[in-house]
C-alpha cells in the first residue's frame, strides 16, 4: 500500500473519530481503511490506536505520529503546488513600488527585456519615496535603498546604491576642477534642501573625509539637482545611477573618482505568502539577475 494513503487514512481516522468515518472520507470501504491502519502499525512495530466496539484511543506514540503524519501530508501538498506553479508561465497584473530616482532611471529602461520575456504579465509601479506597506496597498513586491529594519518580509539583495560627484563642463571652465575633497569648499556645490546634507563624506587609502559645502541652490529633487548641474549651476552629489548617462553623453564631468563616496544597500523585498506566484518569482527573479 502507498506510505502516503495509509497516512492520510490514519490522519482522517484520529480527526473524524472512527476508521469507519475515515473510510467514508476517503471514499473506501472500513476494511480498506482497516487495512491502511494495520500496515502502518506493522511497518512501524508500534500500535497507533486501541480500538473498542464503542470507542478509540490514541496511544502515545500514536498522538506523536499524528503530528508528524500532518506535517508531512501539508509539505507534500505544498511542494506539489509548487511544482504547479512552477510549470504555469508568469500572468496578471504585478504591482510594484520603487524610489523615484532608481525607478525612473533603471527599472523604467530595464522593463522592457523583463515585459518581452513574458508577454502576459502587466506591471502597474508607484514610483515613491516613502516606504510603502505592502499588505495594506497591496504591493506585491518593493525595491528598498538603505538598511531594512526587522520585519516579516522576505528581503534578497541587490546591488549597492552609489553616488557619484559631477559637473558641467562650462561649469569647471569657469570655476576650475576640484582636485582634493577640501576643494570642494570653494565651489558652488548643489544640495537637498536639509541642512544636514550640507557635509558630504568619501575615503580613500589615506582616511576618510567629511567635507562642508555650500551653494546658493538647494532643491529637494533629485532630478532638478542633475538639472541645475547641466545648466552650469554647481557641483552636484547623486546616485550613479541619474548621472552616468550623462557622464558618457560628455554632458557631466566626474569628479574626484579616486574617493571613495558612501554607499547604501538596495533590496528587493516582498511578502513571504506571495512568492509562490510565477508573476512575482519571475520579477524577483529579473531583478536580481539585472541589478543584484
Amino acid at each position: 500500500m502507498d506510505l502516503l494513503d495509509s497516512m492520510e487514512v490514519y490522519v482522517l481516522a484520529v480527526e473524524k473519530g472512527s476508521l469507519s468515518a475515515a473510510a467514508a472520507a476517503s471514499g473506501i470501504s472500513a476494511t480498506m481503511a482497516g487495512n491502511h491502519l494495520r500496515t502502518l502499525e506493522t511497518r512501524l512495530g508500534m500500535k497507533l490506536l486501541n480500538r473498542t466496539t464503542r470507542r478509540q484511543h490514541l496511544t502515545a506514540f500514536g498522538e506523536d505520529y499524528y503530528v508528524r503524519c500532518k506535517e508531512i501530508l501539508r509539505l507534500v501538498a505544498e511542494t506539489d503546488a509548487q511544482a504547479h506553479n512552477l510549470q504555469l508561465a508568469p500572468a496578471g497584473k504585478l504591482r510594484v513600488t520603487a524610489p523615484v530616482t532608481f525607478g525612473a532611471e533603471a527599472l523604467m529602461p530595464a522593463l522592457p527585456e523583463y515585459l518581452g520575456r513574458h508577454p502576459q504579465v502587466s506591471i502597474d509601479i508607484d514610483l515613491s519615496d516613502r516606504v510603502v506597506d505592502l499588505a495594506e496597498e497591496g504591493c506585491e513586491a518593493a525595491i528598498r535603498v538603505g538598511r531594512l529594519p526587522d520585519s516579516d518580509l522576505v528581503a534578497k539583495p541587490l546591488g549597492p546604491y552609489r553616488l557619484m560627484i559631477c559637473a558641467s563642463p562650462d561649469y569647471l571652465a569657469r570655476m576650475g576642477t576640484p582636485a582634493r575633497p577640501e576643494d570642494l569648499g570653494r565651489h558652488e556645490c548643489l544640495s537637498f534642501s536639509p541642512a544636514a546634507l550640507l557635509r558630504w563624506r568619501m575615503a580613500d587609502g589615506d582616511g576618510e573625509y567629511c567635507v562642508p559645502v555650500s551653494g546658493r541652490v538647494r532643491v529637494n529633487h533629485g532630478h532638478a539637482l542633475r538639472s541645475a548641474a547641466l545648466h552650469g549651476l554647481g557641483v552636484v552629489l547623486q546616485p550613479a545611477i541619474l548621472l552616468e548617462a550623462d557622464v558618457r553623453a560628455g554632458r557631466l564631468v566626474r569628479l574626484l573618482p579616486e574617493y571613495e563616496l558612501p554607499s547604501r544597500p538596495m533590496s528587493v523585498v516582498y511578502l513571504p505568502d506571495r512568492y509562490r506566484s510565477p508573476k512575482l518569482r519571475s520579477f524577483v527573479d529579473f531583478l536580481v539577475e539585472r541589478f543584484g
